[in-house]
């Protein structure tokens, strides 16, 4: 299934049934009176975040999603019947937005979480406005329309650990090396094309999770390349992971590059904590650097790997 992290959907409300303007008819009785019925309620639109659910592609194709209106009322005060309840399944981490003014109405970090587009009221049917002094009232109520909103949705993915790096960095063959994870890698830059979501499982039968981006070039706070569209994906994290290539033989260079693009980008993930450390140690290094590194590390050999997910545990507090 496509990854897909952004989609702008209509989702409306079903509206409430129409009342009903009925007197009653039957033998022997000259004056029944009013007994139109109330119409039904519209159904209700709940947008619900789901652990079954890893990305927006299904609601993206759906553009619009409505719910069942509510049926008139009918003779006899007889109401409508009640429009159906649709519930529409996110990946936990969906952000909710109105499209137009991009406040935030839902943060859907848990699961369970939700936001509810209520259905509209239906309306009075004659049988309620009947009085001592209008005893034939030929009036009834229109069903009031459900509630009705564009949403612009942006998923976040939810991770304890986010790798950050320069494109053939290593972040995804350190994934595929520490989780189960299989993203595709390759000796050639840009692999990763979409962000990819890791297990780390530990001997104490706890675990972390890690979230690999694709590289940051120079710009992509601005937008250029793909990493920057994706660096949402690392927010929500505790710890940074930055990973400097032994064959970057301007190791302080690129380091300070990385950390403008995050920073150029959100503050609040310049704050969070961050190791860095050396990739592909296996490798001739490109040149000696003063850059003091966390560790270094193989994702090739398992070199540093035992001790990198140590000092991982020992920082989020999964030991």
């Amino acid at each position: 299934m496509k990854f897909i992290d952004e989609a702008t959907i209509e989702v409306r409300a079903g509206k409430g049934g129409d009342g009903a303007v009925h007197f009653h008819r039957a033998a022997f009785v000259p004056k029944g009176g009013p007994d139109g019925g109330d119409g039904g309620r519209g159904g209700s639109v709940v947008l619900c975040a789901s652990m079954n659910v890893g990305t927006l592609s299904d609601v993206a194709l759906k553009r619009v999603i409505g719910a069942q209106d509510g049926r008139p009322g009918g003779g006899s005060r007889m109401s409508g019947r009640a429009g159906a309840d649709i519930t529409i399944d996110l990946p936990v981490g969906t952000v909710l937005k109105d499209s137009e003014t991009g406040e935030i109405l839902a943060d859907l970090a848990l699961a369970g979480e939700s936001l509810v587009l209520y259905g509209g009221d239906g309306g009075r049917g004659n049988a309620r406005f009947a009085t001592p002094s209008n005893r034939t009232p030929r009036r009834a109520e229109p069903g009031r329309p459900g509630e009705s909103r564009r949403l612009h949705l942006e998923l976040k993915l939810l991770a304890d650990v986010g790798l950050i790096g320069r494109p053939n960095a290593g972040k995804s063959t350190l994934l595929k090396a520490l989780t189960a994870a299989s993203p595709q890698v390759g000796d050639y830059p840009f692999t990763t094309l979409t962000p990819n979501l890791g297990v780390v499982m530990l001997d104490n039968f706890k675990r972390f999770t890690i979230a690999d981006i694709p590289g940051l070039i120079e710009g992509a706070r601005f937008g250029r390349g793909l990493g920057g569209r994706f660096l949402r994906h690392v927010e929500r994290t505790n710890l940074l992971v930055v990973l400097i290539d032994s064959n970057d033989a301007n190791y302080r260079t690129t380091l300070d590059g990385l950390l403008k693009e995050i920073g150029g980008y959100s503050a609040e993930l310049m704050r969070l904590p961050r190791i860095i450390v050396r990739s592909k140690s296996d490798l001739p290094r490109a040149s000696r650097s003063r850059l003091r590194f966390d560790l270094e590390i193989s994702s090739f050999s398992g070199e540093g790997l035992g001790e990198l997910v140590d000092i991982l545990a020992r920082r989020l507090g999964v030991v």
